[in-house]
């Protein structure tokens, strides 16, 4: 009995997610048949859970993409590239472990004051490099909806400007596109679902993990929800409906 409930409970979640991530995909013209796609992982619930569900999608939908996961190791001591390119590897994704020290140097002296702003620049660079290396034209990111309000929050707070991730966005003139297939799934969705799966969760090893401003943000909005289960849809939703003649100009 137990077991059913398990097997229920799994295909639930399997079911709203990949819903979530059709949903995103055919809105922003995500990917099309023939892409060679860069996913980048960072160990944890989101980027795990992007890589198999893109992957699980191949056997069921009519186009054809090839995906290749990647990492890039920060520098700090215990590293986890070893770890998630074993697991990778046992999963039968194509895997590639950029071992680098951004971690440390984002966390050096000289730079206190915003080492995540530094280290996510300089992590977001290589992704491009190793992309353009192994002919990928897109790189999808395991950001999901609660990461965009999130962001937005940061963005106002920290930077002054009203923006945020976007599900779909290209660079360097259209050369490679960022896509985001996770943007309309909840947090707690993929917690559930990783957890359901058993699957290992690589925690990120960075001092700053967990003291972090989006740590700090996330906690804020975290308490508003629990007062109104309507606010975090209706965040989510104020990106959309923007009323400018009613914004500063």
């Amino acid at each position: 009995m137990k077991s059913n409930r398990k097997r229920l409970t799994q295909s639930r979640l399997y079911n709203t997610i990949n819903r979530k991530i059709g949903k995103a995909l055919h809105r922003y013209n995500m990917i099309s048949d023939g892409d060679k796609i860069a996913v980048g992982l960072s160990g944890g619930a989101d980027s795990l859970t992007l890589l198999w569900m893109l992957n699980k999608r191949l056997s069921r939908i009519p186009i054809n993409y090839e995906l290749y996961a990647v990492y890039i190791d920060p520098g700090f001591d215990p590293g986890l590239g070893n770890k998630i390119e074993q697991y990778c590897i046992e999963k039968g994704y194509k895997i590639v472990v950029d071992y680098t020290d951004i971690g440390i140097l984002a966390q050096s002296k000289k730079n206190r004051e915003n080492p995540c702003f530094l280290c996510s620049r300089l992590r977001r660079k290589r992704l491009f490099e190793i992309s353009d290396e192994l002919g990928c034209s897109k790189l999808a990111l395991g950001h999901n909806k609660d990461d965009i309000i999130e962001t937005l929050f940061i963005n106002m707070f920290y930077s002054g400007s009203i923006s945020t991730m976007a599900p779909s966005q290209d660079f360097f003139k259209g050369r490679f596109q960022i896509i985001r297939p996770l943007a309309f799934v909840d947090e707690d969705l993929i917690r559930s679902f990783v957890k359901v799966k058993q699957w290992p969760e690589f925690f990120n090893p960075c001092p700053s993990a967990k003291n972090s401003k989006r740590q700090e943000i996330k906690k804020m909005l975290n308490g508003v929800y629990v007062k109104d289960k309507k606010i975090k849809g209706n965040l989510f939703h104020s990106m959309i409906n923007i009323k400018r003649e009613y914004l500063l100009n």
